[in-house]
C-alpha cells in the first residue's frame, strides 16, 4: 500500500516537471526574442540618428532661404544701379561662377551675387546709418590649410550711408554713389582684393565680388550656412524659360543694369544649395569636399559647358544633384575615381527656393 503511494506520487513529479529539450527549446526561443528586441532598438537608433541629420539640414537650410527671402524681396530694382550676378560667358561678370575643381568636365562651382537691398547692415554704425545695404552671397573658396570657412555659405550686408553723404571713412571720395552704376564691380575689375585700384569700392566692400576669403576688410561676411557647401541659381523669366541668363534678350553693348531693365524679365530667382549635416561634414577632408562640391553640376552653358543646352524646367537641376548623389552613395567614389564615404554622399540633401521678382522695390 505505501509502495502503491510513493508511486502515485513520483508520477505527479514527473508529470510537472520540465524535460532538458523543453528548456533547450525555452532557452533558443528566449535568445531569438532578445535579438529581435535588439535588431529592432538598432534600427531604432539608426533611424533616430538618421533623422536627426535631416533635421539638422534642414533646419539649417530654412534659416539660410528664410534670410535669402527677405534679402531678395527687398532688392532695389533700378536702371541707374549697379548688380553683380550671372551674365552671359565671357559678359562682365565672369566671376559671379566661382571655379571649381573638374574643370575638364565643365564645372565652374559655387555661384556668386550682389546686389542692393533695402535692409539694415552692420557697417558702419553711425547715427546717419540708412537702411540700404549692399547684399552679397557666395561660398567661401579660399583653399588656404586650416581656413574655418572653406566651402560654407557666407552673406555680406554692410549698411550704405545716403547717396554722397560723407561716412568719415574718407574725406576725399565719400562712398558708397549708390544711384550710378559700376559700383559694384566698376573699379576693382575683379581682382580681390583690389590692390592698386582707385575708387569708391577700392577699399572695404570690394569683397562683394570675392570668393574667398582675402577681403580688404576682415569681417566683410560672416558665415550663415556652415553646412551649405555648394550654391546655384538661376532665372525663371515671364515668358516661362528657365534660364542662367536675366533676360529674354541680351546685348552686350549694353551695361548689366540696361540688359536688366530693373529685372523686368524676371518673374522669379531660383536657388539650390546642397548642404550636409555637421557629424559627417566633421569626417570629410578638405579635397573630398571639393570632390563632391564639383560633381554638382552647373545650371547651364552660360560659363562651362554644364547642363544648359536643352531647354530646363523647374527643378531640373535639383534632380540632376539627386542622381549624382545616388551614384555617389552606390560607388563609393566621386566621378574622378577618388574614394567617398558612402553613407556621407547619402546625408547630402538638395534643397531650392524659387523667390518671387515680379514686385518691384525700391525708392
Amino acid at each position: 500500500m505505501i509502495m502503491k503511494r510513493f508511486a502515485i506520487v513520483n508520477a505527479g513529479r514527473t508529470r510537472n516537471a520540465f524535460t532538458l529539450i523543453e528548456l533547450l527549446i525555452s532557452l533558443a526561443v528566449t535568445a531569438l526574442i532578445i535579438l529581435m528586441v535588439a535588431q529592432l532598438m538598432s534600427s531604432a537608433t539608426a533611424v533616430t540618428r538618421t533623422g536627426n541629420k535631416h533635421i539638422d539640414t534642414s533646419t539649417q537650410a530654412r534659416v539660410v532661404l528664410d534670410r535669402m527671402a527677405v534679402d531678395f524681396a527687398k532688392m532695389l530694382k533700378r536702371t541707374d544701379i549697379d548688380y553683380y550676378i550671372k551674365a552671359p560667358s565671357g559678359y562682365k561678370n565672369p566671376k559671379s561662377h566661382g571655379k571649381g575643381n573638374h574643370l575638364t568636365k565643365g564645372q565652374q562651382g559655387n555661384d556668386q551675387i550682389a546686389f542692393f537691398s533695402q535692409v539694415p547692415g552692420y557697417y558702419p554704425s553711425t547715427s546717419s546709418q540708412s537702411p540700404l545695404s549692399l547684399v552679397a552671397y557666395r561660398i567661401n573658396q579660399n583653399t588656404t590649410a586650416g581656413n574655418p570657412s572653406y566651402l560654407m555659405l557666407e552673406r555680406m550686408g554692410k549698411g550704405l550711408l545716403w547717396n554722397g553723404a560723407s561716412n568719415g571713412i574718407t574725406s576725399t571720395s565719400p562712398y558708397p554713389i549708390v544711384f550710378t552704376t559700376g559700383q559694384i564691380d566698376g573699379t576693382c575689375t575683379n581682382k580681390c582684393p583690389c590692390a592698386g585700384t582707385t575708387g569708391p569700392w577700392a577699399g572695404p566692400w570690394a569683397a562683394a565680388i570675392c570668393s574667398d576669403n582675402t577681403d580688404p576688410a576682415p569681417g566683410s561676411y560672416e558665415t550663415i550656412g556652415p553646412g551649405v557647401f555648394r550654391l546655384e541659381y538661376y532665372f525663371l523669366l515671364k515668358d516661362g524659360t528657365v534660364t542662367d541668363v536675366p533676360a529674354e534678350s541680351w546685348d552686350s553693348t549694353k551695361t548689366v543694369g540696361a540688359n536688366l531693365n530693373g529685372f523686368s524679365d524676371v518673374q522669379a530667382i531660383g536657388v539650390a544649395i546642397a548642404v550636409i549635416d555637421p557629424a559627417n561634414r566633421s569626417m570629410l577632408s578638405q579635397q573630398q569636399l571639393l570632390n563632391i562640391m564639383s560633381d554638382l553640376p552647373d545650371f547651364a552653358t552660360a560659363h562651362g559647358n554644364g547642363y544648359g543646352n536643352p531647354a530646363k524646367t523647374i527643378s531640373f537641376l535639383e534632380t540632376v544633384w539627386e542622381g549624382v548623389l545616388e551614384s555617389i552613395a552606390q560607388t563609393g567614389a566621386t566621378s574622378d575615381g577618388s574614394a567617398f564615404p558612402p553613407a556621407a554622399a547619402s546625408a547630402v540633401r538638395i534643397y531650392n527656393r524659387y523667390f518671387d521678382m515680379r514686385t518691384p522695390a525700391g525708392f
